[in-house]
Protein backbone atom coordinates (compact mmCIF):
# COMPACT_ATOMS: atom_id res chain seq x y z
CA UNK A 1 0.00 0.00 0.00
CA UNK A 2 1.56 3.43 -0.72
CA UNK A 3 1.13 6.79 1.39
CA UNK A 4 -1.66 9.74 -0.03
CA UNK A 5 -0.41 12.37 -1.74
CA UNK A 6 -1.72 15.45 -0.05
CA UNK A 7 -3.32 17.04 -2.99
CA UNK A 8 -3.78 20.24 -1.61
CA UNK A 9 -2.62 22.74 1.55
CA UNK A 10 -3.79 26.03 2.61
CA UNK A 11 -4.06 28.27 5.89
CA UNK A 12 -6.54 25.53 7.65
CA UNK A 13 -7.48 23.25 4.97
CA UNK A 14 -5.69 20.14 4.04
CA UNK A 15 -7.19 17.68 1.12
CA UNK A 16 -5.35 14.23 0.83
CA UNK A 17 -6.26 12.41 -2.37
CA UNK A 18 -8.48 10.25 -2.73
CA UNK A 19 -10.75 11.25 0.22
CA UNK A 20 -13.49 13.59 0.66
CA UNK A 21 -13.05 15.08 4.00
CA UNK A 22 -11.55 18.37 4.28
CA UNK A 23 -8.85 18.38 7.68
CA UNK A 24 -7.60 21.09 9.82
CA UNK A 25 -4.94 18.98 11.14
CA UNK A 26 -4.56 15.59 9.63
CA UNK A 27 -2.33 12.30 10.44
CA UNK A 28 -1.56 10.29 6.68
CA UNK A 29 0.06 6.62 6.29
CA UNK A 30 0.36 4.04 3.89
CA UNK A 31 -3.23 3.51 2.93
CA UNK A 32 -5.61 6.10 4.78
CA UNK A 33 -5.57 9.39 6.87
CA UNK A 34 -7.81 11.26 9.16
CA UNK A 35 -8.32 14.10 11.28
CA UNK A 36 -5.36 14.46 13.74
CA UNK A 37 -7.63 15.91 16.96
CA UNK A 38 -5.27 16.91 19.75
CA UNK A 39 -7.92 16.57 22.27
CA UNK A 40 -6.98 13.08 21.97
CA UNK A 41 -3.95 13.01 23.50
CA UNK A 42 -3.79 16.72 25.05
CA UNK A 43 -1.76 18.20 22.64
CA UNK A 44 -1.20 22.19 22.83
CA UNK A 45 1.87 24.46 20.64
CA UNK A 46 3.70 23.64 23.40
CA UNK A 47 5.13 21.03 24.58
CA UNK A 48 4.14 20.11 21.39
CA UNK A 49 3.52 16.69 19.28
CA UNK A 50 3.69 13.96 21.82
CA UNK A 51 4.60 10.16 21.24
CA UNK A 52 1.22 9.27 21.50
CA UNK A 53 0.08 11.64 18.75
CA UNK A 54 2.58 9.46 16.16
CA UNK A 55 1.65 5.99 18.13
CA UNK A 56 -1.96 5.24 15.03
CA UNK A 57 0.96 6.05 12.20
CA UNK A 58 3.81 3.86 13.59
CA UNK A 59 2.02 1.10 14.17
CA UNK A 60 1.24 1.03 10.68
CA UNK A 61 4.64 0.16 9.62
CA UNK A 62 6.26 3.74 8.17
CA UNK A 63 10.02 4.17 7.55
CA UNK A 64 9.43 7.76 7.42
CA UNK A 65 8.02 10.20 9.53
CA UNK A 66 7.16 14.01 8.47
CA UNK A 67 6.10 16.12 10.98
CA UNK A 68 4.65 19.60 10.08
CA UNK A 69 5.05 22.25 12.52
CA UNK A 70 2.51 24.58 11.39
CA UNK A 71 2.49 27.22 8.54
CA UNK A 72 4.41 29.60 11.26
CA UNK A 73 6.49 27.15 13.08
CA UNK A 74 4.52 27.49 16.51
CA UNK A 75 3.72 23.92 17.02
CA UNK A 76 6.74 22.59 19.15
CA UNK A 77 8.68 18.75 18.91
CA UNK A 78 10.55 18.13 22.00
CA UNK A 79 13.18 15.48 21.82
CA UNK A 80 11.79 13.21 23.37
CA UNK A 81 9.21 12.49 20.43
CA UNK A 82 12.24 12.72 17.84
CA UNK A 83 14.14 10.41 20.41
CA UNK A 84 10.80 8.34 20.15
CA UNK A 85 10.39 7.75 16.32
CA UNK A 86 14.32 6.74 16.44
CA UNK A 87 14.55 4.23 18.97
CA UNK A 88 11.62 2.49 16.80
CA UNK A 89 13.67 2.47 13.50
CA UNK A 90 12.03 5.74 11.88
CA UNK A 91 13.75 8.61 10.10
CA UNK A 92 12.42 11.80 11.25
CA UNK A 93 11.89 15.20 9.47
CA UNK A 94 10.26 18.29 11.40
CA UNK A 95 9.41 21.07 9.07
CA UNK A 96 7.56 24.35 8.88
CA UNK A 97 3.94 22.72 7.06
CA UNK A 98 4.74 23.71 3.47
CA UNK A 99 8.18 22.59 3.57
CA UNK A 100 6.40 19.19 5.46
CA UNK A 101 3.77 18.69 2.92
CA UNK A 102 6.64 18.83 -0.48
CA UNK A 103 8.81 16.69 1.77
CA UNK A 104 6.00 14.31 2.15
CA UNK A 105 4.53 14.20 -0.92
CA UNK A 106 8.21 13.40 -2.99
CA UNK A 107 8.95 10.70 -0.70
CA UNK A 108 5.07 8.72 -1.30
CA UNK A 109 6.08 9.14 -5.08
CA UNK A 110 9.46 7.53 -4.39
CA UNK A 111 7.51 4.82 -3.19
CA UNK A 112 8.90 5.47 0.86
CA UNK A 113 6.67 3.75 3.46
CA UNK A 114 5.67 7.28 4.57
CA UNK A 115 3.71 8.74 7.26
CA UNK A 116 2.98 12.14 8.67
CA UNK A 117 1.11 14.73 10.93
CA UNK A 118 0.46 18.18 10.07
CA UNK A 119 -0.52 20.78 11.73
CA UNK A 120 -2.29 23.54 8.56
CA UNK A 121 -2.73 26.69 11.07
CA UNK A 122 0.00 28.41 13.59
Amino acid sequence: MSSPEIASLSWGQMKVKGCSTTYKDCKVWPGGSRTWDWRETGTNHSPGVQPADLEEVVKKGVKTMVIGRGMSGALQVPPSTVDYLKKNGIDVLVLQTERAVEEYNALAAQGVKVGGVFHSTC
